[in-house]
């Protein structure tokens, strides 16, 4: 199979594990394949592309990803503000054009998703989302966080909250790392530009 070409900016990528054709899969993945378009998720798509070549890995993997982004205990809102802020670390290009257009649907303002953009901090977030900003920020920073930082997470989001904030950060982590190793191409829909690599 011929790989696919995609350039952000001036930087030309080549998809290194583009998609399997059904008759080059093996057993497992077919069946991998079947039960992930039988979910949520309707077909093999962005990071299950290339996860599809360790197919209980994906099994396992996309079953946590399921409850992160569909049954967690976090609002829609702050799981997709999560989601962009993981994408912005990564500069993760599928996840980004995928989550900017579900977190403008779930609220999150333009002004904020702009600044995570620049690599900013948002100044027009929510008390909510200065909370899981603090959070994740300095998670990813500090590899920890302080009792401060914990506390203010607990009395917004309960210990279940944490736990799931910490589930999200740390899927999308993976994901993400997934997609740039492989140099998924970004996903078109949406209209959304393409992230910036760091520094700006």
């Amino acid at each position: 199979m011929t790989e696919a070409k995609w350039i952000v900016g001036q930087v030309a990528f080549e998809d290194r594990m583009p998609p399997l054709a059904a008759d080059k899969m093996s057993e497992a993945q077919r069946t991998a394949a079947a039960e992930l378009t039988a979910g949520p998720r309707k077909g093999v798509k962005g990071p299950f592309i290339p996860l599809i070549r360790s197919p209980e890995l994906m099994d396992r993997l996309q079953k946590v990803g399921e409850y992160l982004r569909f049954r967690s205990s976090l609002e829609q809102r702050i799981s997709e503000f999560i989601m962009v802020i993981v994408s912005r670390e990564w500069t993760q290009h599928f996840e980004w054009a995928v989550h900017v257009p579900l977190g403008h649907k779930a609220g999150l303002q333009d002004e904020v998703v702009g600044a995570l953009a620049e690599g900013r901090r948002p100044s027009a977030m929510r008390a909510d989302e200065e909370i899981v900003y603090d959070f994740c920020e300095e998670l990813l920073r500090t590899k920890g966080v302080s009792d401060t930082t914990y506390r203010r997470a607990v009395a917004a989001f309960g210990e279940n909250g944490v736990v799931d904030i910490i589930g999200v950060l740390g899927y999308f982590t993976t994901v993400s790392m997934v997609l740039n190793v492989a140099h998924t191409p970004p996903a078109t829909e949406g209209g959304v530009s393409a992230l910036l690599p760091f520094p700006l």
